[in-house]
C-alpha cells in the first residue's frame, strides 16, 4: 500500500477485507505447492502462520520495493529467517512478479529453483535460510547499510521456536546498541515447534518481556486477524523512537488451515488432503468476497471507493465494477516484473601511494599492515569492516576508523553475528572483511554463507537470471592467529585444524600469509573485486619481510624462495613455517646441501604434483594437522600418479599415530621444537632423509 490510509476508517476496513481476499489466494498457492513439489512435502504449519503476517506487510505493510530492480539500493528488504516458511514467500513473490508463477509446479526438485528453504537462486530472496536462528543477524547488516539511505526498512520474520537459538540475542542485542529503529522483527508466535503443533520444547510465553528487556519497542497483536497486523506496521512506520521494533504476532500452528493434516511443521500433502483443503479455502474466499462486495456498495464516497479500487490493483486482484457497482474480486493473473540487475563494478579505488611501505627484511606486525593498506582503502565507500572482540589483532577497525568510524564496527564477544553482518553488507554491494582468531569462525554460518554464495552464482550463470556480474559475494575471514601462532593461549585458541575443518568449505578461498609484503599483495588481490569468499589467515606476531614490496599475489600459485638447479630435496610450507624453511636451507646450505624452498600461501595443486614427479624428497613442514599432507595423495590419485610414500616427508601437529589433536599452551620455540618443526630440526631431518 502505496499511500497511507490510517486515517479513514472506510478505507482501513475495506483495505482488510481485501486482504483476506488475498489471504486465500496465497493460502491456495501454497497447497497447490505441496501438491505439485517432487515429494508432496511442505512446511505447512509455519506457512501457514505466517500468512497474516506477510500478506499485511506486501501488501498493506507500506514496503517500499523495486520489484523490477530488486537489488537497487534504498528499498526496503525482508529476510524469512523461519526459511522452512518459504512456500509462503514464494506465493507472495510469484504474486507480486518476482518470477514466473510457473516455478512454483514441481518445486523441491533437482531441476526446480524454488528449494525447501529460499536462497538468492530464486529472483528477489537476498539471504539463503534455512539454519535457525541467523537470518536476524542478517536483517540487522541490512538495517545497518540501510542507514545510508533515507526511511530504509528492514523486515526479519523468525519463529517464537527458532528464537531459542542463542544467535538469535547475539544479533537481537547488537540490534539494540546500534539503535536500528528501522528494523522491524516480526515474531510468528504460533505455540508450535518442530513437531509438536500445540506446544514448545523451551516455554516462550513470556517473548514480549524478553524483547522489551533487550531493548526493543514491542507490539503485541492478535495475528488471526488483519486489522491488527496492519496497526502495528503503521505503528512501525510513525513512531522511530532510536529503538529497533519487535511486532509479536500470537497464532497457532497452521492458522487458517481446514485440517489438522494442515498445523504440522513438515508434512507430505495428501492428494485428498489437499484438493480438499483447496475446496474449502475456495469457499472461505466466496464469502469474503461477497463481504467485500456489499461493503464496496455500501460506500457513498466516491473517492473512498476510488481508493480501494487502487489498493486492489496494487494486491493483483481485480476488482470488477459495472455501472458504479462491485461485482466480483477476482485473482489477477501474475506478470513478471524483475529484470537482470545492472552489473556491478566491484574494483576498490584507492591512492597507492597511501599504501604503507614495506622494507626487504623489516619486520612488521601483520595488523599495522592491515590497518595501513585498509586505511587507503576505506577512501572508498564499498569497504566495510566487522569485527568481534579483539580487533586491535585484525587491524581491521583501526583503519577504516581513520576515514569512516560508521563502517569500522565491532560486534563484541558474537562471532556468529559478526559472520552473518558481514554477509548482509557484501550482500548489497560492499567488500566486507570480518575478523576474529582462527578457531572461533563457526563452521555452520560459514556453511550457510557459502551455500549463499553459490546460489548467487548459479542465479548469475543462468541466462537472463536477475543477478549478473558483480552480484557474488566480495567477503573476506580475517583469520588471526593460525598454526602455531597463538602460542601460550592453550588448545582453544590454537589455530592448527581450522585450515583442515574449512578446506572443506565449498567456495571457500584459503590463504595463510607469512611476509608483509605479500600480505599486502593478497590485501590488493582482494580489492580487484569479485574474488568470492575469502579466508585469509595472518600472523599475530611481527615477521621480516622476505619479498620485495610491491608482489603481486596470485590465488592458487607457490612461490620458490630458493632453487640452485642442483636441490637435493624440497621444502614446501607457509605462513610462519616459511621462515623456519628458510633457516633450514641456510643450515644445509653450509653443509654443501641445496634445497628447494617453496612458499604455498594458497593450494598450487599442479606445483605440488610437479615436486612429486621430480623425483626428489619432498618435505611437507605445516604448523598446522597437515593441510598439505592431506591434499597430495588425493591430487595424485586425480592425476593416475601411482604414491611412494618414501618420497614424501610430511611433518605437523597430528599425533604420533597421525590422528588429528588439539595442542595446548607453549612458546612458539618450544611448540615447533616439540613436533620438529623448528629450522634445526628440518635441516636434520632432510640431511638424515638423504643419508
Amino acid at each position: 500500500m502505496e499511500k497511507n490510509y490510517s486515517n479513514n476508517p472506510a478505507i482501513q476496513e475495506g483495505l482488510c477485507k481485501l486482504l483476506e481476499i488475498k489471504d486465500s489466494d496465497i493460502r491456495n498457492s501454497i497447497l497447490r505447492q505441496g501438491l505439485d513439489a517432487i515429494d508432496q512435502g511442505v512446511h505447512a504449519g509455519g506457512a501457514f502462520s505466517a500468512v497474516i503476517p506477510m500478506v499485511s506487510l506486501y501488501y498493506g505493510g507500506g514496503m517500499k520495493l523495486n520489484v523490477e530492480q530488486p537489488t537497487e539500493p534504498g528499498q526496503d528488504q525482508f529476510i524469512l529467517s523461519k526459511g522452512h516458511a518459504v512456500a509462503a514467500m514464494s506465493a507472495v513473490y510469484a504474486d507480486k512478479g518476482y518470477f514466473d508463477a510457473a516455478l512454483l509446479n514441481g518445486s523441491r526438485s533437482y531441476e526446480s529453483i524454488l528449494n525447501g528453504h529460499p536462497g538468492p537462486i530464486l529472483p528477489g530472496v537476498q539471504i539463503s535460510t534455512g539454519p535457525l536462528g541467523q537470518g536476524i543477524s542478517a536483517a540487522v547488516g541490512l538495517a545497518l547499510a540501510g542507514k545510508d539511505y533515507p526511511q530504509n526498512d528492514v523486515y526479519c520474520m523468525v519463529g517464537d521456536g527458532e528464537m531459542q537459538e542463542g544467535g538469535v540475542w547475539e544479533a537481537l542485542m547488537y540490534g539494540a546498541e546500534a539503535r536500528l529503529d528501522n528494523l522491524c522483527v516480526i515474531v510468528d508466535k504460533n505455540g508450535g515447534q518442530l513437531d509438536n503443533v500445540s506446544k514448545m520444547i523451551v516455554s516462550m510465553d513470556d517473548i514480549a518481556d524478553k524483547l522489551r528487556a533487550f531493548g526493543y519497542r514491542v507490539i503485541e497483536v492478535n495475528a488471526t486477524e488483519y486489522a491488527p497486523v496492519v496497526g502495528a506496521f503503521d505503528a512501525f512506520h510513525k513512531d522511530r523512537n532510536g529503538k529497533p521494533t519487535a511486532i509479536v504476532c500470537d497464532a497457532t500452528k497452521g492458522f487458517g488451515g481446514f485440517s489438522s493434516g494442515i498445523n504440522g511443521h513438515k508434512i507430505t500433502l495428501a492428494t485428498e488432503v489437499g484438493e480438499r483443503e483447496i475446496v474449502m479455502q475456495n469457499r472461505r474466499r466466496e464469502g469474503r468476497e461477497k463481504a467485500f462486495v456489499e461493503f464496496y456498495n455500501s460506500l457513498c464516497c466516491e473517492k473512498t471507493k476510488e481508493a480501494l479500487a487502487c489498493i486492489a490493483r496494487a494486491m493483483n486482484l481485480d476488482l470488477a465494477v459495472e455501472g458504479g457497482k462491485a461485482v466480483s474480486v477476482a485473482p489477477g493473473k501474475p506478470v513478471v516484473k524483475t529484470k537482470p540487475a545492472p552489473k556491478r563494478c566491484k574494483k576498490i579505488k584507492y591512492d597507492e601511494a597511501k599504501l604503507p611501505a614495506v622494507e626487504l627484511g623489516k619486520s612488521y606486525a601483520a595488523s599495522d599492515i592491515v590497518k595501513g593498506v585498509i586505511k587507503a582503502f576505506a577512501e572508498d565507500s564499498r569497504i566495510v569492516t566487522v569485527d568481534s572482540d579483539l580487533s586491535s589483532t585484525s587491524g581491521l577497525q583501526e583503519g577504516v576508523i581513520q576515514v569512516d568510524k560508521t563502517r569500522a564496527l565491532n560486534v563484541g564477544i558474537a562471532e556468529s553475528n559478526m559472520m552473518n553482518i558481514g554477509e548482509a553488507f557484501a550482500a548489497v554491494g560492499k567488500n566486507a572483511w570480518v575478523s576474529t582468531f582462527c578457531p572461533f569462525f563457526d563452521w555452520r554460518v560459514m556453511r550457510r554463507i557459502a551455500v549463499s554464495y553459490q546460489e548467487r552464482l548459479e542465479a548469475m550463470e543462468t541466462e537472463g537470471g536477475w543477478l549478473t556480474e558483480g552480484h557474488g559475494l566480495d567477503l573476506t575471514f580475517l583469520a588471526t592467529a593460525p598454526d602455531m601462532d597463538t602460542q601460550t593461549n592453550g588448545a582453544t585458541h590454537m589455530g592448527n585444524d581450522d585450515i583442515m575443518f574449512f578446506d572443506q568449505m565449498a567456495h571457500l578461498k584459503i590463504i595463510t600469509v607469512g611476509c608483509p609484503s605479500m600480505l599486502k599483495g593478497v590485501m590488493k588481490w582482494i580489492a580487484e573485486g569479485n574474488k568470492g569468499l575469502v579466508y585469509l589467515r595472518i600472523l599475530r606476531k611481527a615477521s621480516a619481510a622476505i619479498y620485495p614490496d610491491g608482489m603481486t599475489f596470485e590465488y592458487g600459485k607457490g612461490y620458490t624462495l630458493r632453487e640452485s638447479g642442483a636441490d637435493k630435496a624440497a621444502i614446501v610450507s607457509y605462513g610462519r613455517g616459511i621462515y623456519e624453511a628458510l633457516a633450514a636451507a641456510d643450515a644445509l646450505k653450509e653443509k654443501g646441501i641445496d634445497v628447494k624452498v617453496v612458499d604455498m600461501p594458497s593450494m598450487d595443486e599442479q606445483m605440488l604434483v610437479d615436486l612429486y614427479k621430480s623425483g626428489v624428497p619432498v618435505v611437507l613442514a605445516e604448523q598446522n594437522n597437515g593441510y598439505l599432507a592431506a591434499k597430495l595423495p588425493k591430487l595424485l590419485l586425480r592425476e593416475g600418479v601411482a604414491m611412494d610414500p618414501s618420497r614424501i616427508v610430511t611433518v605437523n601437529m597430528l599425533d604420533k599415530d597421525g590422528y588429528p589433536q588439539f595442542v595446548h599452551s607453549g612458546t612458539y620455540g618450544q611448540l615447533t621444537k616439540a613436533f620438529g618443526l623448528s629450522g634445526a630440526q628440518l635441516a636434520e631431518l632432510v640431511e638424515k632423509k638423504l643419508g
